[in-house]
């Protein structure tokens, strides 16, 4: 069953304030044209955009920081009304793993897990004490605007997600250039190994990392690629780049699914290779997972 209580921050915690990077806006190249990704999600041709200048920050949105907003007002989010959200396998306990009836014929590798949700990420007896400095999961985009619309922010449009995870890199694969792990160096919390069965944990996590793990990119922002998916502000559309606006675009669109961007530390090569920067996805404005969450922005 659903724990009502919700998790109390322990004595001594240091989970981190909301923290912001103000960027200027201006042109920058968006897109790719390239052939690294999939056709399917638009994402190209690469074209010039020009923004208005916004803050954003430089975490996802914590446990801790959702946490307060659950305390302060009761919000209830759409995994705990729905009653189950999805869970990848590897992190969800055989108990539990034997009482699933329905797994996803495409994507057995997603267990519909009764009771998760994002105090519980994992189900039942699973805990985020321990976690209230990794990013929230769990939440759909309507949960993630409840939460803007508490904290006086918004979620970023996938234009304005793009020019803050280039960090002033032009044409970059990555937020941090075009190697992947420079030096040997593991800059983002992705698969690694065989998946969905393998995970070396080259990189140290199975799961989500804190929100400050590994190098910030060129504008102090850490785990742009991989860690948790990003909610966007835009309906998606695989035509993205040829119907919006070069100035602030922003895609309203008929279909309810919303943009994601930045990729999971389910992502790998050989199955999502979304973490690259102009890479898309998207999911029901409804959807909940074990590996969703969002950053913040305000105008200025």
């Amino acid at each position: 069953m659903v724990d009502n209580a919700q998790p109390q921050m322990p004595r001594g915690s240091t989970v981190p304030a909301m923290r912001w990077s103000h960027l200027d806006g201006g042109e920058f190249t968006m897109g790719t044209s390239g052939h690294e990704g999939f056709a399917g999600d638009g994402e190209g041709p690469a074209r010039r955009v020009r923004l208005d200048p916004y803050s954003i920050s430089i975490y996802a949105v914590t446990n801790g920081q959702f946490g307060a907003f659950v305390r302060d007002t009761g919000y209830v989010t759409e995994a705990e009304r729905f009653t189950w959200s999805y869970v990848f396998h590897a992190l969800v306990s055989d108990e539990l793993k034997s009482r699933v009836v329905k797994v996803p014929a495409q994507t057995p590798w997603w267990l519909p897990i009764t009771h998760a949700y994002w105090a519980q990420p994992e189900g039942p007896r699973s805990m985020i004490l321990d976690r209230l400095d990794h990013p929230v999961v769990h939440v759909s985009w309507h949960d993630a605007k409840a939460y803007c619309a508490w904290s006086g922010t918004r979620l970023p449009t996938e234009a304005e997600w793009e020019f803050a995870a280039r960090g002033g890199l032009e044409n970059a694969l990555y937020p941090w250039g075009e190697e992947l792990t420079p030096d040997g160096k593991h800059r983002c919390n992705i698969w690694q190994g065989h998946f969905p069965v393998v995970n070396t944990l080259d990189d140290g996590y199975l799961g989500t990392a804190p929100v400050d793990a590994y190098e910030p990119n060129g504008y102090g922002l850490h785990n742009m690629a991989g860690n948790v998916w990003e909610w966007c502000e835009d309906n998606f559309s695989p035509n993205y780049h040829r119907e919006t606006s070069d100035l602030n675009p922003l895609c309203r669109g008929e279909i309810d699914n919303r943009s994601m961007r930045g990729g999971s530390f389910l992502c790998h090569e050989s199955y999502c290779n979304r973490y690259r920067v102009a890479a898309r996805n998207s999911n029901a404005a409804d959807s909940s997972a074990s590996n969703i969450g969002f950053r913040v922005v305000q105008s200025s």
